[in-house]
């Protein structure tokens, strides 16, 4: 009697032994794609960790209703490895941008509001006009849009004005982004005091009315320790320094929340309420629209080159930037700075019936001196991020599904 009651649990015992073995043996298709290709991977696979190489792709599978579900693979992904985000934090500081508008919901107060920016502090600029706007006026609408066209710093200095640390703290971690930092401007130099400090801001119609106006702040935001000190050495003033360089007080985002808040995006109907942005359906619209456009698709400014489009923000397939597929529209954020490139996308390949999210950081800076100039953005940075994008191009193209997707949703008016 007793055998025979042991019988059910040796069987038990069997079938999670036998499904541990048969996980074992499928292999993260990422590794499979880079192992693959060993005369332009071999090099990042044996240096990933000096490289401080990230990647997070997500194969998109869909139903006969086209409902979208999802499987994840990282490699290399670790979150003690930091990575500057560079101009990355764009990305979600247009998105929050839109939801504070939608929290404030003001009568009148929208994304094509007149927005005056002014100086609260000498440190502070003051902004009245926008020429890059075909009418001269500042809106959020013209921020969003040459952040994702042509990652304008300043468009995202006004928006992080317009948010203030504390906002985006706060709305990060509630989406589940407990460890994100946002905390500096771009491009320019303040002290930890005076990016705390923003600016008062006035919103106004297109006759003159104020409709808002938000008092200058200052943040008591507490982050957490960043312990992140890279390098042998940096440029200060001219000289050489011949200690790491700190990124303590700089920004911080991990790679896969990045990889999170665009899926979240793109798919907010599967994505759990409390991860979503606040936003409404021509928000969403708005966004995808400048994620995805390239530089000559827009009337205003005008961005000449022939008849090709450049696809230079689209490095995860294009490298540093060479005439884009038309077939191919690649919804992303990219930031280089330190040394560090990133780029975090979702691609859909209308000719092909593909599409896949695919995120990737990599540090380019063989000499390990930071503020010199001298990075290796074109010799390893670029040529990593375009073979890593066609060669999970080629891999999506292959992959069986059991639906093609029906991308139409995505296929918007330029």
């Amino acid at each position: 009697m007793r055998k025979i009651a042991l019988l059910p649990v040796l069987l038990l015992q069997f079938h999670l032994l036998l499904a541990q073995s048969q996980a074992a043996k499928e292999e993260n298709p990422l590794e499979t794609i880079l192992k693959s290709n060993p005369a332009a991977f071999q090099h990042i696979i044996n240096n990933k960790d000096s490289l401080r190489v990230q990647i997070v792709y997500t194969q998109i599978n869909r139903n006969r209703r086209n409902k979208a579900s999802f499987r994840e693979f990282p490699f290399n992904v670790q979150n003690n490895t930091y990575y500057y985000p560079a101009s990355t934090v764009k990305m979600p500081i247009a998105f929050l941008a839109l939801e504070k508008l939608n929290e404030l919901n003001i009568p009148g107060l929208d994304m094509h509001s007149t927005m005056i920016t002014d100086s609260s502090a000498e440190s502070q600029d003051y902004v009245y006009t926008q020429p890059h706007a075909i009418d001269g006026r500042p809106t959020i609408a013209n921020y969003i849009k040459q952040i994702f066209l042509v990652s304008s710093n300043d468009a995202f200095n006004r928006l992080y004005e317009f948010l203030g640390q504390e906002y985006i703290q706060r709305k990060l971690r509630e989406k589940g982004y407990p460890d994100a930092i946002i905390r500096h401007r771009l491009q320019i130099s303040r002290t930890s005091e005076q990016n705390a400090s923003t600016n008062t801001i006035h919103f106004y119609d297109t006759s003159g009315n104020l409709l808002y106006s938000q008092p200058a702040q200052i943040s008591k935001a507490v982050y957490p320790a960043v312990d992140a000190s890279l390098g042998k050495g940096y440029i200060s003033n001219g000289k050489l320094v011949k200690m790491p360089f700190s990124f303590n007080q700089k920004n911080r985002v991990y790679l896969q929340d990045f990889h999170h808040m665009i899926q979240s995006v793109m798919f907010p109907e599967r994505t759990k309420r409390k991860k979503r942005f606040n936003l409404k359906d021509a928000d969403y619209a708005f966004l995808r629209k400048w994620m995805g456009a390239y530089p000559e698709e827009v009337d205003f400014p005008k961005y000449d080159t022939g008849n090709t489009l450049t696809a230079g923000n689209k490095a995860l397939y294009y490298g540093s930037g060479k005439q884009a597929d038309p077939g191919i529209r690649i919804f992303n954020k990219i930031g280089g700075a330190y040394g560090f490139l990133v780029d975090v996308s979702y691609v859909m390949d209308l000719e092909n019936k593909v599409e896949y999210l695919l995120s990737a950081t990599i540090s380019c800076n063989s000499d390990g001196i930071y503020n010199d100039d001298h990075y290796d953005y074109e010799t390893v940075g670029y040529p990593f991020l375009k073979e890593l994008g066609r060669a999970v191009h080629r891999y999506e193209i292959q992959r069986k599904r059991t639906h093609r997707p029906d991308l139409q949703p995505f296929v918007l008016q330029y």
